[in-house]
């Protein structure tokens, strides 16, 4: 790895303007992280896109819908839909270093792909309007939180320990309101949530940043963008799913 940080031994030409090591080093290194982090907001995004479309797809049609059909009628084949993008974290998390590049690619564009099939119901739920107003107010939240975790100097990452136990109890908590079908408990889950994967938002963008320095140069680059993304992905279909319990009008 360079000594970014080390001045320049060698010698200024005469009429050359002079320019130490440090300084051009460490704009390299500023230039780097920029086209790291547009690489994960890149395919953060994309993600992002794919799962709506694909959402939208599996809805269309409403009732008369495949996804509309097996929600109506209670099928168990619902819950497999639902659960399946878990199948995908898995495989990237633990299978991570076995994969290649490429391979981690077509995992995380098949989870993203899934991940619409299994929210597709939304639309069955929630009007149109009220999808697309919690969405842009999604965007705008995540885009301030995570500028927020980009630009601070202020080290939050003792958030992390809190933030993943919360999100711990917060699948207990969903997984037994399954049974209890309670709906002030879901209101109560929904806005903790909300405000759980707002601080993982902020979270994850200082850690994908602050990692960079051990990340440049080496061949694990590629995949921790894609893994990087995830995270990002992640905290942001959760924190809409949790909004829109709070901003979405029922069909």
């Amino acid at each position: 790895m360079a000594d970014w940080n080390e001045p320049s031994q060698s010698r200024q030409g005469f009429g050359s303007v002079p320019r130490t090591g440090g300084v051009a080093a460490g704009e390299s290194y500023d230039a780097g992280l920029r086209s790291y982090m547009l690489s994960i907001y890149n395919y953060m995004a994309s993600g992002v896109l794919l799962t709506g479309i694909v959402a939208l797809l599996f809805s269309w049609g409403g009732s008369e819908s495949i996804i509309g059909s097996l929600y109506l009628s209670g099928s168990p084949l619902i819950w497999v839909i639902k659960f399946a993008p878990l199948a995908f974290i898995l495989a990237m998390s633990f299978g991570l270093n076995r994969m290649s590049t490429f391979t981690l690619q077509l995992v995380f564009w098949s989870f993203a792909a899934v991940m619409g099939m299994s929210i597709s119901t939304i639309f069955l739920v929630y009007t149109g309007e009220s999808i697309a107003t919690t969405f842009f107010a999604t965007a705008a939240a995540f885009a301030g939180l995570s500028l927020w975790g980009y630009t601070t100097k202020k080290d939050i990452s003792g958030w992390g320990s809190f933030l993943i136990m919360g999100v711990i109890g917060l699948i207990i908590a969903s997984i037994i309101n399954i049974f209890l079908g309670s709906e002030t408990m879901a209101f109560v889950i929904s806005g903790i949530g909300v405000l759980i994967f707002a601080g993982l938002t902020a979270y994850d963008t200082q850690r994908l940043k602050n990692d960079y320095q051990y990340l440049r140069g080496t061949e694990f680059m590629g995949k921790a963008i894609i893994m990087g993304a995830t995270s990002l992905y992640l905290d942001f279909v959760n924190m809409f799913l949790f909004l829109l319990h709070f901003l979405g009008s029922r069909e």
